[in-house]
């Protein structure tokens, strides 16, 4: 890789690792699978980044390759997730971004990690990324249809185990 490549990624990855962080962390509920899936992306990310650079849609190609990841994880027997009755904090205080009320703030994660993984990375796309159904079709390659079907379906899971009351104050702090 060429100076200029080398420094526009590192630019590249001083700019955007904490945000990819914070949406690895909500994709896998555990700070440690989020490290691996950000370092894998930065990885994948940095092997084809002369072409990736040129397009100048680096966030979003790092947003796809951090979703398939994810999916692939998932899709291992081995790594397979599994509900827990709690998510623990990060060693060292939680999400540094995090100002909310920890309780909600594990209510939500406790329910995240009940979704899909396909639901959940569309549920973290649409209301944590704050992307339109257009663009998170375009992520995860599929139809708009079956993003607003995923985020349905991911929604009505969500208020399954968090119930009602529960999502209502969620609502409320945010």
């Amino acid at each position: 890789m060429s100076a200029i490549d080398e420094a526009s990624y590192r630019e590249f990855v001083s700019v955007r690792r904490r945000g990819l962080l914070r949406t690895a962390y909500l994709l896998t509920g555990d700070w440690h699978a989020a490290e691996d899936l950000v370092q894998d992306t930065l990885t994948k990310l940095y092997l084809s980044w002369r072409r990736v650079r040129r397009r100048e849609d680096a966030p979003s190609y790092a947003r796809r390759t951090m979703l398939n990841a994810y999916v692939d994880s998932t899709r291992r027997p081995w790594r397979r997730e599994y509900a827990v009755a709690a998510v623990p904090d990060r060693i060292g205080g939680g999400d540094p971004a995090d100002g909310g009320d920890p309780d909600t703030r594990t209510r939500l994660m406790t329910a995240l990690a009940g979704v899909p993984p396909k639901q959940r990375a569309v549920l973290v796309l649409r209301f944590w990324e704050d992307l339109s159904v257009e663009q998170v079709a375009e992520l995860l390659d599929c139809s708009t249809g079956n993003v607003k079907s995923q985020t349905a379906r991911g929604l009505e899971r969500l208020r399954a185990v968090l119930g009602p009351a529960q999502l209502a104050s969620i609502r409320e702090v945010r």
